[in-house]
């Protein structure tokens, strides 16, 4: 993976620092400006997750391409205390922070691929991947 397309998450300015490489790739994919939206929305919601739950982390960044194909992977990975349970963190309107609970099940809403692997203790690891609709 390629060190340039990640951000450090350990305080909140890097939540924007994230945001903004996020919509530069996306840019840089052919995103037009409602995706470059939603992947920026999934974005800071992963790397605030990091902030406030893990003591560090990072969000990286993929262009994707398979099967003719172009797409962004966002990969956020962190080692803070891991989720005990995903199924429940994966429920609308769940939330340990009192917040709105659109968390994770609103970043998997906002992408075509979704993915996330925890392990108490160890840290957890989110792909969220958007394909760029073919417009032909």
């Amino acid at each position: 993976m390629d060190l340039q397309s990640c951000v450090t998450i350990e305080k909140e300015w890097d939540i924007v620092q994230a945001r903004q490489l996020g919509r530069d790739k996306a840019r840089q994919v052919g995103f037009g400006t409602v995706d470059q939206a939603r992947l920026t929305t999934a974005i800071s919601e992963l790397a605030r997750n990091i902030y406030l739950y893990a003591d560090s982390g990072k969000v990286c960044f993929e262009i994707s391409e398979e099967d003719d194909q172009k797409g962004l992977t966002v990969i956020a990975l962190d080692t803070g205390p891991g989720i005990k349970n995903i199924s429940q963190v994966m429920e609308d309107g769940y939330s340990t922070t009192g917040g709105l609970g659109a968390g994770l099940p609103g970043v998997k809403r906002l992408v075509d691929q979704f993915d996330i692997r925890s392990e108490e203790g160890r840290g957890t690891e989110v792909k969220a991947r958007k394909w760029l609709r073919n417009t032909n």
